[in-house]
């Protein structure tokens, strides 16, 4: 059965879909990264779509799912290197991807992750972050 590697790095874990997705192995995926989650308490997971050229209602709710489910476990979700024609597609299709931040490229991904965690590892909101937020984005 065709898996998605999911590797650890620290308090995080980090998913680079190199394949095309399709339905079984969206939800293989989304059972692997949240038994993962749990089982290592992972603080965050970084999901790194830069592979993929279409992305159609199915996998983008499953996006979604991951997001909502690893909050459920405490863990934060943010996806790295949409392609234009994904962004577009996701909101042609209505797909919100509520709970999912998302980041140019893993680099910017895994400081938006870092940045999500106080000192203490207690997680805080990034609506009090702004300029760590425009940094992030390269916005001023």
């Amino acid at each position: 059965m065709e898996r998605i590697p999911i590797l650890q790095m620290g308090e995080f874990l980090l998913v680079t879909i190199q394949v095309d997705m399709h339905d079984r192995l969206a939800m293989t995926l989304q059972d692997d990264l949240t038994n993962r989650i749990s089982q290592v308490k992972a603080r965050g997971v970084l999901i790194d779509i830069s592979a993929l050229e279409i992305v159609d209602s199915f996998i983008g709710r499953i996006l979604g799912n991951i997001a909502k489910m690893a909050q459920v476990l405490d863990a934060q979700t943010v996806v790295v290197g949409m392609q234009p024609a994904v962004a577009i597609t996701l909101v042609e299709l209505g797909l919100s991807l509520t709970g999912i931040r998302t980041a140019l490229n893993v680099e910017k991904g895994m400081a938006l992750l870092t940045s999500t965690f106080n000192q203490d590892g207690t997680a805080i909101e990034l609506s009090v972050l702004p300029r760590e937020r425009a940094d992030l984005y390269g916005e001023t």
